[in-house]
Formats: C-alpha cells, structure tokens, sequence
C-alpha cells in the first residue's frame, strides 16, 4: 500500500520516469549536492568549546546537587534543570562524531569520550558504526535499520512505553558496564553482548557486526575504561565511599535526560514507513525540522537535531553549518518543494500526529 509519505512525494515532486534520480525531487536533490560541497567543512573551535561549556554547566551544576547542603527548592530546580540540559547536550555530540573523519577535528573523539562518553556510560563505539547504517539508502525505514520502528504503525501503547523505558536507561548501562564486560572476558558470552548490547539502538531485532581494523582496538580500550570506571563507582557505593544520596542524584540526572532524548527521538521522524525501502525524498519526508522562529527546540533537540530531516540530506555536514543550510533551501526552492513538508513547527505537533497514526494499522 502507498503510505503517507509516498503520496506526499507524488504531490510536491517533479521526478524524472527513468535514471538514478527517479522518483526524487530533483531540485531539493542536487541543492543539497551542492550545500554538502559548499557547507561540509568541520570547525574545530566550535566544537571544543561548545564541548567544553556544556560540561562545565552540566557536571558542574551537578556537582552542586550533590555537594552544596542547605540548597532550597528554587535553587534545587534550577542546578538540575542546568545539569540536565547540559548533560543532555553534551552526549549528544555522540551524534556528530558517528559521522566525522578522524581528522576532522583531531582528538576530538578522545576528548569527548573522558568528559562525556565515559561518565555518561555511553562510549562512542556505541554509536560509531551504528548510526551510519540508518542513513544507508536501501535500509533506512527497513528492518535491517537499527533506529527505525514503525511506532506511527503500532499500537498507541506503543508509544508511551517507547518513552517509559529510557527512564530505566541508566540502571541497563550500570549492568552493561558493571556485569555484563567483565563476564565478556569469556568468548561465547563476549560475542552476544557485541551482538545484541553494543549498540545505541531503537529497533530490538538489530544485531551489530563484530569490529574490525582500528575500530575494533577503540572499541576494547573504550570498554575497558568504561566498565572500570562503571565498577570503580558500584564498588564506592558499596563500601560508602561515595554516599547513596549522590550516586542517587547522578543516576536521577542521567536517567532524565535520557527521557528526554527518547521524547526528542519520538519527533526525529514521523515513523510511518512500512518497511519498504524508500527514495531519499521520501526519507526526508518521513523526517522532521523544527526550524526557528521556534526556540525551545534549542534546548530538546540541541547540537543540530533539530534539522533531522536536513541532516538526512547532509549527513556529512557539521551541526554548525546546518541553520545557513536551511535558510538556502527555503531561499532557492520553490514553495510547491518537497523541502518544505519536512518542516513542522513544534515538538507537540509531531507527536499528536503520531499519536493519531498509532493503533490505526498494522505494521
């Protein structure tokens, strides 16, 4: 059957009948080419100090939560608002570096991972390697799609749960970390938590390709530090070196913004695609801008998510280079363009859509 997505490629596209752009917008096609060309190079400035403020706002205002006594509840709201935002900001620059060369901004991989990827339980090879495979042409939407369920397909219980579960997001990375790499040590065991717990991924059926080349050395150095420092902290607060309130107040953060991503990702798409392999228009459409004026989004779809659909077109384009990107598209294409049915106004718009979808077929 022909989804919604479909049907809206065939009301604003111009597609030639025959070659590789059949089926494609054309125009949004080729700009984005040329944005990609024009707008792909990578600032490391940019990226070092936004990388930098967010951890001293985040692990500094929850530094406080935990070691400032006395604080009132106004001053209590406000560190962890603080901490939340900025943490939340800070991990997602995991994002950026699932789709960097290694010299695009050198040591940055490195730098991120001991600020975030480490005390945040999610190293970067949870990513890298995983990402990528949602933006391939012939499996986006499919189920060989790591980040894709059809939740705009399934039951509407479907899409509270989705939310519900990252809330226990923090308590499977301390298992992860603290149980399931040591245990890993032995082979059977090390190749089903590769397989099935080595990936920051939506879809449950998605398992992961061993690692290999320089890859696969990042990989163990980075689960080694990581499941160290997951058992250096069970261990204190074990033997009360670190107390219980401050552990508590740490997990409570990161389990917060964890909630938030997984509401972020709720918006990231329109989740209506049945699993057929789908034109990169028609991957673009199944995608979501909140483009300004709206502010907020800033702050729940921060470090360029909120031009998620954009970024399927420019997958290589830098978080900073992509709000001159949009303003080009809007400028030059037409208002019949594709383009502009991936723009929504606000997070509340997309997920009643998808709400109203939910429950109404089958996947």
């Amino acid at each position: 059957m022909m989804t919604a997505i479909a049907a809206r490629v065939t009301e604003s596209a111009q597609p030639p009948t025959t070659g590789a752009l059949a089926g494609e917008d054309v125009a949004l096609i080729k700009l984005a080419a040329t944005l990609g060309r024009e707008l792909g190079e990578y600032r490391p400035a940019i990226y070092w100090a936004d990388t930098a403020a967010s951890a001293l706002l985040g692990w500094g205002a929850l530094a406080a939560l935990i070691l400032v006594p006395g604080l009132g509840g106004a001053a209590t709201a406000a560190l962890a608002i603080v901490a939340v935002l900025a943490l939340y900001r800070l991990g997602s620059f995991i994002h950026e570096i699932s789709h960097m060369k290694d010299d695009s901004v050198p040591g940055y991989r490195l730098g991120w991972n001991l600020v975030a990827g480490i005390p945040l339980m999610i190293p970067s090879f949870m990513y890298e390697g995983v990402h990528n495979l949602h933006h391939a042409r012939n499996r986006y939407g499919t189920v060989r799609d790591p980040e894709y369920m059809a939740l705009a397909l399934k039951p509407k219980l479907s899409v509270p749960l989705f939310v519900a579960v990252a809330a226990l997001g923090p308590i499977g990375l301390l298992i992860r970390w603290g149980i399931m790499a040591p245990l890993s040590l032995l082979k059977p065991v090390r190749d089903q938590v590769r397989a099935r717990f080595s990936a920051l991924s939506i879809n449950p059926d998605f398992r992961r390709d061993p690692p290999a080349g320089p890859a696969a050395a990042r990989w163990t150095l980075m689960e080694v530090a990581t499941s160290a420092f997951v058992i250096a902290v069970l261990t204190g607060v074990a033997t009360g070196v670190i107390p219980l309130r401050a552990f508590a107040i740490w997990l409570a953060v990161l389990s917060t913004t964890m909630v938030l991503n997984q509401v972020r990702t709720l918006a990231a798409h329109l989740w209506e695609n049945d699993g057929k392999v789908m034109s990169i228009t028609a991957q673009f459409l199944d995608s979501v801008n909140v483009p300004p004026p709206a502010l907020l989004p800033e702050l729940w779809a921060p470090v360029g998510l909120r031009y998620h659909a954009l970024h399927h077109l420019l997958p290589s384009v830098p978080y900073h280079a992509l709000p001159a990107a949009h303003r080009r598209l809007l400028a030059e294409l037409p208002a019949d363009n594709a383009y502009h049915g991936g723009n929504h106004p606000s997070l509340t718009g997309v997920i009643a859509r998808l709400w109203a979808s939910a429950g109404t077929a089958r996947a």
